[in-house]
């Protein structure tokens, strides 16, 4: 509570503090989404996860809201062209950011990793089978589907802001006309076309979070108030601007899921002909401008409510843990699976019922303490990663070849996670990871880890 305390103390005035809040929310919706829609049944006398929407009709359009990852991106634009723009103002480079910024995202997802694989491993050798195996650390790992994107946005965040910096607000419209292409792929053939929109829909809302970036700093204000239409650099963030996201992206979101082909939910939905969320459609494109429009309407008042102390430390001490809450979220659901059917306790009501709405209250709860237990382990990791205080300096030689070495870490890691994510959950694997998967992960990690230790200089006292 002290350390908090003093976070908040030393806050500066102009940070953007709904920034903050957006996170956090986004996060903790995710996390009781996620624990509120799952349905627990049996199938061959073991117990099985499956969502719960696919009975719950009446609660599709309340997905529309519920579909946070917009928010997670724009936020993560919003953030990324901040220290983008601080590290190069200090004189560094984008490799030395590129490294430094894959600190917060990869350590906490290395423990993550290194902990399912160590205990499938144990598992096996206590004689456990491997395809069970591998379903119950494919169910935990479910979130790094998510984390494949926003690290591609990340790796791309240099080109893509500079992009930005010279079409301004272009290029997330041209963006969504690339998804809208794709969903044409998806519709009329071939479908290939759609699978671009996995990286292409969460790019372009982490374009507009570099447009709420520049919109906030002091010395663009002037560069950007001239332009006009497609150009501009800066987000408009009144209240107007809110009100006519909000009404365009919501009339728009009507129109594609009642006239056009889009369904109604912005989640996967088993049975559906499409799904809006994976890879991104032009409908969930829809639903991200409305809840933008949302964002900005009340921006003013959160902001007033984010200067008392209370408030504001508690946003502190949720993004001290954000990524560890999220990574985490799904293997308490499966230790508290697991500890209730090994009890022989497990309820299995069925969705809809009288009993399966009043376990959400118990269930949420007991969630709740388990997730707190991992993030009091595991959290540290996250909670303690440092910035570098500065970059060494090299040759243009020197600068090429850890310019290569970054981009080769990001790789690896994206392809062990992107591997883990496709190898379907019924894959006999003993250390419930593919082995591919994680020797790509982990080279790409370790890969990484060296550079940031290579690139940091410490800070000497005086």
């Amino acid at each position: 509570m002290r350390r908090l305390r003093q976070l908040a103390q030393r806050t500066p005035p102009g940070r953007e503090r709904y920034i903050d809040l957006l996170r956090a929310l986004a996060i903790t919706m995710v996390v009781l989404g996620h624990w509120g829609v799952t349905a627990i049944g049996f199938e061959h006398g073991l117990p099985a996860g499956h969502s719960a929407l696919a009975d719950l009709r009446w609660a599709w359009p309340l997905t529309w809201v519920a579909q946070v990852m917009p928010v997670f991106f724009l936020v993560g634009g919003y953030a990324n062209a901040a220290s983008l723009s601080s590290r190069r103002r200090r004189g560094g480079s984008a490799t030395g950011w590129l490294v430094d910024r894959s600190a917060r995202l990869v350590r906490p997802t290395t423990v993550l990793l290194l902990v399912l694989a160590a205990g499938a491993g144990i598992a096996t050798l206590r004689g456990a089978d491997a395809a069970q195996v591998r379903e119950v650390v494919w169910f935990a790992t479910i979130p790094l589907w998510f984390l494949v994107a926003y690290v591609a946005v990340v790796a791309l965040t240099p080109p893509m802001y500079a992009l930005h910096r010279r079409f301004g607000l272009a290029v997330p419209v041209t963006l969504v006309a690339l998804v809208a292409l794709g969903d044409l792929g998806r519709l009329l053939g071939p479908a290939v076309l759609a699978d671009g929109n996995y990286l292409l829909g969460w790019l372009a809302v982490h374009q507009v979070g570099f447009a709420w970036y520049d919109a906030t700093r002091a010395d663009t204000r002037a560069e950007h108030a001239g332009p006009r239409g497609l150009f501009r650099r800066g987000l408009p963030l009144s209240r107007r601007a809110g009100a006519v996201l909000l009404g365009g992206g919501l009339i728009t979101l009507v129109l594609l899921t009642t006239v056009g082909p889009y369904p109604v939910p912005m989640l996967h939905v088993p049975g559906e002909r499409l799904d809006n969320a994976a890879p991104p459609s032009l409908a969930l494109m829809a639903a991200a401008a409305a809840q933008l429009g949302l964002i900005l309407l009340l921006r003013r008042p959160a902001g007033r409510w984010l200067r008392r102390t209370g408030p504001w430390q508690a946003v502190l001490a949720v993004n001290a843990v954000v990524l560890t809450l999220f990574l985490w979220h799904l293997t308490a659901a499966v230790l508290l699976v697991g500890l209730l059917d090994a009890l022989g306790v497990l309820p299995a009501p069925p969705v809809g019922s009288a009993a399966w709405w009043a376990w959400r209250v118990p269930w949420l709860l007991a969630l709740a303490a388990v997730l707190a237990v991992l993030v009091a382990v595991f959290g540290p990791v996250e909670a303690r990663t440092r910035r570098p205080a500065a970059t060494g300096t090299a040759g243009a030689g020197g600068r090429r070849l850890r310019a290569g070495l970054a981009l080769a870490g990001y790789a690896g890691v994206l392809v062990g996670l992107l591997l883990n994510s496709l190898v379907p959950k019924a894959t006999p694997e003993p250390l419930g990871l593919p082995a591919p998967a994680l020797v790509a992960y982990l080279a790409g990690a370790g890969l990484l880890r060296l550079l940031r230790s290579g690139l940091t200089v410490r800070r000497r006292p005086g």
